[in-house]
């Protein structure tokens, strides 16, 4: 296996799980660090599937005990069954509309100078979130009701568009709906595992003839880092949302965007056209 393709494996891995649970995009973040790294090829959408994966598997490991307790408790606690209804309420929305618009939405959206845009426009909105007065009417996730998992689950339909960002989305969107910070934080994650579970299904049986025995070493490396990452960003996210707000992200998104643009413009960067 080359050693270089093994290296851009793994620095692709970190990408993927630092960015896939923080308000940033981790969808942006790969098709710019692909570009870069000259791996936004067949192969590379392949790759893609596998280490958001491996981001899915941090989060149920991290939520192992919650996750084991809701599907144990399903025939017979009501508190289980309202809980897994309330993830799959919050996430219908986004799978109606990425099944209806998907093959637009990759056709004209998945390049740089729009995924720029989106984290700018992205980042502003955070700003303006961050300035409202937040009135909490949901503490924990337990206390949810349908009615608060469908409001998210339309804020996460905004996600669709890359650069937006799936945890933004959910837990902006939660904050705006009345759920605490930590609330909507952790109702994201769990979000994320039905969500990226089922396009990753779907990503597999599109692609399942791009899989190939050799590539499997790239998988490793990148799985590996991805999971890594990912169940380390989770548990700091969960300690930083306890003292701080989302304001410094949205900073980072704008000033990101900015270079992007800023690069592609002046041609600093060759960067792919969609």
């Amino acid at each position: 296996m080359d050693t270089l393709l093994l290296i851009k494996a793994a620095l692709l891995g970190i990408v993927e799980g630092l960015t896939e649970f923080l308000p940033i995009s981790s969808t942006g973040h790969l098709i710019l660090a692909g570009d870069l790294l000259g791996f936004n090829d067949e192969k590379g959408k392949v790759f893609e599937i596998v280490i958001q994966f491996a981001a899915i598997l941090a989060v149920c490991w991290e939520y192992r005990a919650k996750v084991l307790s809701v599907a144990c408790g399903l025939p017979r606690e009501l508190a289980a069954r309202r809980f897994a209804a309330n993830l799959a309420v919050a996430f219908l929305p986004a799978a109606v509309l990425g099944l209806l618009f998907a093959g637009m939405i990759k056709q004209y959206l998945f390049s740089p100078v729009p995924v720029a845009l989106a984290f700018i426009v992205g980042g502003l909105f955070i700003l303006w979130a961050e300035k409202r007065d937040h009135r909490i009417t949901v503490e924990t996730v337990d206390d949810m009701n349908w009615k608060d998992a469908l409001k998210v689950g339309c804020a996460q339909t905004l996600a669709l568009i890359p650069g937006t960002s799936r945890s933004g989305a959910t837990i902006i969107g939660g904050l705006f709906f009345g759920l605490s910070r930590k609330a909507a934080t952790e109702f994201s994650f769990f979000l994320a595992i039905p969500t990226l579970t089922a396009a990753t299904v779907y990503e597999m049986v599109k692609y399942r003839h791009l899989f190939h025995a050799e590539d499997i070493g790239m998988f490793v490396a990148g799985g590996a880092a991805s999971f890594a990452s990912a169940f380390l960003c989770v548990r700091w996210l969960l300690r930083y949302i306890s003292h701080h707000d989302f304001t410094a992200f949205a900073w980072y998104r704008i000033a990101f965007g900015l270079v992007v643009l800023a690069t592609a413009y002046s041609g600093a960067v060759n960067w792919t056209v969609a």
